[in-house]
């Protein structure tokens, strides 16, 4: 009988690497075991054949940063369900190699309200959780609101720029119409949640929020449902 050892030794053995590079190849993605990638370099194993992908290189796994198209009605959880390799994206761009381990330790520094939908941002990176978070008041957030209702007078300059909530003047922000029906949000240093009583200050119900963009980063042609990577060049 095969003794078993562990993944890792395996391929030391097989490449004559150092542990640690085979470590790196392991995470990589890199490594096949009777065919199946195997991303865990603790995995045992007797008999089977091991392989190494051609063109392997041992660098360390880079933490994913991924773009969710949240649909109304998700809470933070069943949003978060929704990253599985079935919902990736067909036409993906990024030409991010999917590893297993990037839908494990993903975060949403910048969540969406249940009732919005839109663009939604998950990562494992904490330089891009310190930008959603401590350095939100520098980032654009877009977005498009469904209202009813009628205008006050002068009712959109005051959302451009007049109104106070708790004796606070609210920042300017860039607010226009897109349709009969529709707003145009962009701000800094505003938080979405205060988007509905800021309209209900100015006649308006809201009937549905959307997210855009955040930063440079667009929500495009994501389908609902349907998440992507950020591609390494992307610059939030």
């Amino acid at each position: 009988m095969t003794e078993a050892v562990r993944l890792a030794k395996r391929v030391v053995a097989l490449t004559g690497c150092s542990r640690r590079e085979a470590e790196q190849y392991i995470e990589g993605g890199w490594v096949r075991v009777d065919g199946v990638v195997v991303e865990e370099p603790q995995f045992m194993i007797e008999a089977q054949a091991v392989e190494l992908t051609p063109g392997a290189t041992p660098t360390p796994a880079e933490p994913a940063t991924l773009v969710l198209h949240k649909p109304a009605g998700c809470d933070p959880e069943d949003a978060r369900n929704l990253v599985t390799p079935a919902t990736r994206w067909s036409a993906d761009p990024s030409a991010v190699r999917p590893l297993k381990r990037h839908l494990q330790r993903l975060g949403a520094p910048l969540p969406l309200a249940a009732d919005a939908s839109g663009l939604l941002i998950f990562t494992q990176d904490w330089r891009v959780t310190r930008k959603l978070s401590e350095d939100i008041d520098r980032i654009e957030q877009e977005f498009v609101v469904e209202v009813r209702g009628e205008l006050i007078p002068n009712g959109l300059a005051l959302l451009n720029h007049g109104l106070q909530f708790n004796h606070y003047a609210m920042p300017p922000i860039k607010v226009s119409w897109q349709s009969d029906n529709r707003l145009r949000f962009a701000f800094k240093r505003l938080q979405p949640a205060q988007i509905r009583p800021m309209c209900e200050a100015v006649g308006l119900t809201v009937l549905a929020m959307k997210c855009l963009r955040v930063g440079r980063i667009p929500l495009a042609k994501l389908p609902a449902g349907e998440w992507r990577y950020l591609a390494p060049s992307e610059r939030i």
